[in-house]
């Protein structure tokens, strides 16, 4: 582990760890982490922004440099289904075009708990058409997403399995695959979880699914079927809550017949990887992301 982690591991859990759970109201807490955020990311050179939008939801398209004309990545940004936007994710978004040469499509998702879901689904499920509208076959689409949004990738896989067009592969940071919190690591790593408050990840569950139980297919992919499933890649924390949303999903995965490649990383943050520029850690982690979007896409390493 670096100097730099064990830093930042210390600001998180005795800062922003007792900061998020003093904060109830969860737009209160929405705006918070987009201050928090502000300061922390870092953007590389060169980075190019555009607003636009795909099957009518707005995007932000994040690109540094020469990316791939037939290709693109569609990601679905954290924050627990109330929070994070693909502003909030610009650097990180970026630096992921840069390693994986990918234009990143980033779609402003509805959030609960004004939009419960389905509707951030309903969302990602418009912005994938938009993509397919404009041109993109399915199988040079790389879907990706940290956290509840790589909880929404794999819902996102779960559907497009079941209509039979499935994308090149999936890349998630952190899943939050199983809102039922009912991982045996949502226990046992309370306490070395550096970033997220146990209780309010379990009201950000309530908001996010209202009425629908947790372990209800449609909100927790863990409980999904993939019939067909292309290769996943998924990265996470030994020591965060959501450990076990990651290794559970890829047995579930595994289960149908897809070639899952699991990176466990000791003592990283939540979804670390929004560190670049912070953290080795991140940046490394970026790095084996982006080879595995370029295999995905059968296009050559850089």
């Amino acid at each position: 582990m670096s100097l730099q982690q064990s830093f930042l591991n210390l600001i998180l859990r005795n800062i922003t760890k007792r900061r998020m759970r003093a904060i109830e109201d969860p737009v209160l807490a929405r705006r918070a982490m987009e201050r928090l955020a502000s300061w922390v990311v870092i953007e590389p050179k060169g980075l190019c922004l555009l607003q636009t939008q795909y099957g009518g939801v707005p995007c932000v398209s994040a690109r540094v440099g020469r990316v791939a004309p037939d290709a693109v990545m569609l990601y679905l940004h954290g924050g627990g289904y109330f929070a994070g936007s693909p502003s909030m994710y610009r650097a990180m978004a970026g630096r992921f075009s840069k390693l994986s040469g990918l234009d990143v499509i980033m779609p402003d998702y509805r959030r609960a708990p004004e939009h419960p879901l389905p509707a951030a689904l309903e969302d990602a499920v418009a912005a994938w058409q938009g993509l397919i509208e404009m041109g993109y076959a399915p199988e040079r689409i790389v879907l990706a997403g940290d956290s509840a949004g790589g909880g929404l990738a794999l819902l996102l896989l779960a559907h497009l399995c079941r209509a039979g067009t499935r994308p090149a592969g999936v890349i998630t940071f952190s899943p939050w695959t199983d809102l039922s919190c009912s991982s045996e690591s949502f226990r046992q790593n309370a306490k070395s979880e550096v970033l997220l408050p146990s209780e309010r990840v379990e009201q950000a569950s309530v908001q996010a699914r209202g009425a629908v139980a947790g372990d209800d297919p449609s909100v927790s992919p863990l409980f999904a079927d993939f019939p067909a499933a292309p290769p996943v890649l998924i990265q996470h924390s030994m020591t965060e809550l959501l450990c076990d949303d990651s290794l559970r999903m890829a047995e579930r995965l595994r289960a149908f017949g897809a070639d899952v490649t699991v990176q466990s990383w000791p003592k990283a943050p939540h979804a670390w990887q929004f560190f670049d520029g912070r953290l080795p850690e991140a940046r490394a982690a970026l790095e084996d992301a982006g080879k595995a979007a370029r295999r995905m896409l059968n296009l050559p390493l850089r």
